[in-house]
Formats: C-alpha cells, structure tokens, sequence
C-alpha cells in the first residue's frame, strides 16, 4: 500500500496532523485506511479524489433521514436544534460563570465527555477516550493531576477499557477539557449517542496466543470517526471491538460490532489467511449477544466495513423511541441480510460470505488471563496483569504504576474490559522489583479466584440510574467471602446498579442487578441474583434464580452458594458447568435454607 497520505481537501494544519498519524502507524508495518469516493462509496484503499467528510453536513428542516420532525424523540429535538460538537461557548460560559446546565445541554455537553450527575454528585464526571486501552505512563500520571487538582483524587478503570474522573466542578471543565488536549487524549464522542471507546485485545503485539495484533484497526477506526463528523449524532450509542485472539477476552460479543480474527485454511473460496469475522447486534442488557452476519472480512477492510454499518445503522435506527433504538432493533426489524446488503450499498468492495464452520478459531481466553505474570512473544519480557478492585485507583497509585511503566518497561501501559491493566514489557531480571512495588502501593499481580473477577458499576454514589451501592457491596462482598471460602477455580462477580447493565451480569458466573427491597417496612438495597452466565465461544445468559435478595442476607447466600457448588461439582467442573445442570427451580432448592 502506498506511503502516501491523501490530504487534498484540508488544512494545513490537518495534512501536518495525518502526516504524522500515518507516519506513526507506519511504524507498526500496516495502516489501515478507510475513504470516501466522490460517488459516495467507503473504500479500503487510498486514492485521489477522496471526499472530506469532516465537513459539517446541513440536516434537512423536514425530516431527519426520513424521520419526520414531529415524530422525533426529545433528545432528538436538542440534536437538532444544535449539535453537541458546536458548544464550545457555552462550555466557556458554564465555566466562567461555575454554572450547571439545563437540560437539554446536560445531554450535549456528553459529546464532550462531560457528564453532570446531579442529583448523585453535584458535579460532573469526565470520561475519556483511551482507544485499544492503550496508553503511556505520561498520560497516567497527567489523568492523576487532573483527579487531584479538579477531581476528588482518584479516577476508575471502566468495562469499556476506559478512564473517567469524578466530582469535577463546573469552573474547572475547560481546564480539564485543554489539559486532556496537551496529553495527546481526547474525550470527543465519549457519551451519549456517538461511537463509545472502541476496544481492543489488551495484549494485542505482544501475546503468543494472538492471531494478530488488533490494536492498529482500532485506532484507525477511533481517529477516522474523530475526523468525521457524520459519525457523531447517532440515533443511540454503538460499541464496537476489534479481537485479534490471545489470553485476554475482549468481550465483542456484548458490542454492536464485534471483528473477530479467525483462520481460514487451504481450498476454501478465499486464500489462506488471518481474517475477521463479524458479529452484530449484542447488548446483553437486553438479552442478546452479537451473532454472526455471515460474512468474512479482509484486515485491512475492516476499519472501512465498520464505517459503512455506522452509516447504516445512522441513517435507518429508530429516531422516535429511545428503548427500541439500538442496533439490536433494526436487526430485528430488517434481519442481518438486509441490512448487510445497506453495508455493500455503501462500499467500493463486495463482501465474502462463508459459513463461520468453515473458519479455524482463535486460541480461546484464559480464564481471568488479565492477572498475573505472562510471558510475551517477545524474547525476555513479561505483562504483568494488575487487580484494581472494582476499577478504582487513587492518584498515588496511578502515579506509582506510570512510574513502573516508566522505569522498568517502554512506557506503554494497556487497560482491559474486566476493570485492570496491565504493565507490558518488563524484563525478566525486574519482574520481582515490579511486584514488590506494586503490593507497596495496595496493588496486587495476583488476585484470590473471587476477588479477581469481581467488577462493579459506578452505582447510586455516582449514577442517577443505580439502585445500589455496587462499588462499596462488591468490596464487602469480597472480604466477607474470602474469609469463609477458598475456591481453586476462577470465578466471575459482576455487580451492576440498573437494568442498563454497564457491569453486565447477564455474563457472569454470578450476577447481582441492584434494585431496591423493603425490609421492615423501609426501602433497603438489594440484588436480583443470576447465574451461570458466559462470553465467547461457550456464550451463554446467566438465569435469575433469586429476586430481591436484600444486601444484608446476600454474603451469606453466597457463602452457602459457593460451599454447596465445591461439595457437589463433579470434578473440575466449573461453577457455570455446574448450575447449567439445574433448572432454575433445583437450584433454589439446592441453595436456600441450611
């Protein structure tokens, strides 16, 4: 592929800034491209002539792709009146005069990735774009000054691979705002109805497992869709994850789009190779995996597949009704043909279809593979997977693992979905000096088989939506069970406040959806409790076997859950091979009373 960026079109400004960015993914041996033609077609490959979508489109004063004006949804409305990428003055103003905003610019400032949390906090959290989970000790400690000068002195680690910092004042958002700016990040389309942090295989280069390194697709993608304003303004939020195969689950059967790298071998209908899979429409908060479309991508197509189905999915979703506006129902309402035959519509290259039999998987996951110590494919050096329980960090921590980064690897550090990150290229003879100075700062590379996989939403302290108070449960629920039980297998506990899922139960071994309860007459937290559920290959949604536990009797059941699990399993049969024996009513049985 030629070397040469196709800037005609732009600023100067704008050629030196693709100039550099393609330039630094040249380094890495591959640059994926993705363009328009002037007809309008995205295509793979780089050409003279390109159209610049950065350009502001005008909206029709009628209809909103078809959608008459009438009919649209009140979120839709305040999109119309005026984007939320056109606010720059009133950001100027709120923090000039320390003001909150009203509604409707509550929902815009979100394109910002400035969410005001009222009534929860009387302050607004900032959530970041960190593409692939990829980022340098720099940018770690710069996030932990802009906690300790604008926050509350500590940041939390997402399921989306991602960073967000809490009870940040009004005056302060420029501020932090400019100062994500100057650390080479972003937090542009972090909210709302726009593209959300695309992820990555947080071991994507560096592990012997992978099929390939997925971390180039999907920061092509993440600057494609900063540069192109059509891609913002979508009917509702999209998630969408590049998995290059290796020990760490990325999860992309929970996204919109999940590329998947498989192998295809000798005498199929395309050459041997390394190739992605597509997968559509999950959204376990709603009970559905992404399936497969059929369809068999070329890498280096990826990134422009993905821009065709945004464009799709933007121009057909459902305007008019929030709670039937993802994907997942536009899908439902056309079928995967359909809306992969919008897909070709829209690119300069055919699409291959073929059985997903006819494809050599990846290595499956290790079970919580994102803690401990690893060998990596290159020779000497080691990933150190850290445990950050329930994904919070304070300042000092953060500051401590940059430096690690910093002194005894490349600098480089990665995030993962499962609330952690981890420390890559450390050699062999610093190992141990890493660990030691890890536990020194209350970290750990090691984690018992329950705190390991315990993750936790940001619940009712900061989310108007949560019930419960999942971050300060889940620690409780940890040092409580870890006392009483000692397991010898991995298991997940996922802790989600509302049915919006963010911590996504419907996919662990144990999942607890907040609600509220009453008990002795007053209303008290408690948790729906399901089981047995599972991402990946053996995919499966967990079932609720128990409703409206209050918080109060949950260690307990739990306890008794885990105990009853290790008498009767067979041999090393895992906790969700184990319930996936029972129907919903033995296990109640099996697990209620003495």
């Amino acid at each position: 592929m030629s070397s040469q960026v196709v800037t005609e079109g732009f600023t100067d400004e704008q050629k030196e800034y693709l100039q550099g960015f393609f330039a630094g993914l040249s380094a890495r041996k591959f640059a994926p491209f993705v363009g328009t033609l002037p007809d309008g077609l995205i295509t793979a490959s780089s050409a003279p002539g390109l159209k610049n979508e950065a350009a502001a489109a005008g909206s029709s004063e009628q209809t909103v792709f078809g959608t008459p004006v009438s009919d649209l949804c009140e979120q839709e409305i305040w999109k119309l009146e005026q984007h939320g990428l056109d606010i720059w003055d009133k950001l100027l103003a709120h923090a000039t005069e320390n003001r909150f905003p009203d509604k409707a610019d509550t929902f815009r400032f979100r394109y910002h990735g400035l969410f005001y949390v009222a009534p929860n906090q009387n302050s607004f959290m900032l959530r970041c774009r960190v593409p692939g989970g990829q980022l340098n000790g720099l940018q770690l400690r710069g996030l932990a000054n802009i906690a300790d000068d604008w926050g509350a002195g500590y940041a939390d680690l997402t399921t989306r691979a991602n960073i967000q910092i809490r009870e940040i004042a009004p005056k302060h958002l420029v501020k932090v705002l400019l100062k994500l700016q100057e650390l080479g990040m972003t937090s542009r389309g972090s909210g709302v109805d726009n593209v959300r942090n695309i992820t990555a295989t947080p071991t994507s280069g560096i592990d012997a497992f992978e099929l390939i390194d997925s971390l180039p697709y999907a920061k092509a993608l993440h600057y494609y869709i900063l540069n192109n304003r059509d891609l913002y303004n979508l009917p509702r939020k999209f998630n969408i994850a590049f998995d290059g195969g290796g020990a760490i689950s990325v999860v992309a059967d929970t996204n919109d789009i999940g590329f998947l790298a498989v192998k295809v071998g000798e005498n199929k209908p395309v050459p041997p190779g390394v190739y992605f899979r597509v997968q559509l429409a999950g959204i376990t908060g709603h009970s559905q995996f992404a399936g497969d479309a059929g369809v068999l991508v070329r890498l280096e197509e990826s990134v422009a597949v993905a821009a065709a189905m945004i464009r799709v999915f933007a121009e057909n979703g459902d305007r008019t009704d929030r709670r039937k506006a993802r994907l997942k129902y536009l899908i439902d309402k056309w079928g995967i043909p359909k809306f992969i035959e919008d897909v070709e519509k829209k690119l300069a290259f055919p699409l291959q279809r073929m059985p997903v039999t006819d494809c050599i998987p990846a290595h499956p996951p290790i079970s919580h593979g994102h803690l401990g110590v690893y060998k990596q494919k290159q020779k000497g050096r080691n990933y150190i997977g850290v445990s950050v329980p329930v994904g919070r960090m304070r300042t000092r921590q953060m500051r401590r693992v940059a430096d690690l980064a910093d002194n005894y690897g490349t600098g480089e550090l990665r995030l993962t979905v499962w609330q952690n990150l981890l420390v890559p290229n450390i050699p062999d003879a610093y190992v141990e000096t890493v660990k030691r100075a890890l536990l020194r700062v209350g970290l750990y590379h090691e984690a018992t088989s329950i705190a390991g996989g315990v993750i936790a939403c940001t619940g009712n302290t900061g989310c108007k939506f949560a019930a419960t108070n999942t971050k300060g449960q889940a620690v409780e629920l940890v040092k409580y069970l870890e006392k009483r039980v000692s397991l010898d297998r991995p298991i997940n506990i996922h802790l989600t406040g509302c049915p919006h899922s963010c911590a996504q139960h419907y996919i662990g071994d144990i999942g607890l959806l907040g609600t509220q309860v009453s008990l002795g007459g007053e209303q008290s937290d408690g948790y729906h409790v399901f089981f047995g559920g599972t991402s990946g290959p053996h995919e499966v949604l967990a079932r609720e076997v128990f409703h409206g536990i209050p918080f109060q009797e949950l260690p307990a059941l739990l306890e008794r859950v885990l105990h009853r699990y290790l008498a009767k399993r067979t041999r090393n049969e895992s906790f969700r091979e184990f319930v996936s024996r029972y129907q919903v009513k033995e296990l109640q049985e099996m697990f209620s009373g003495d």
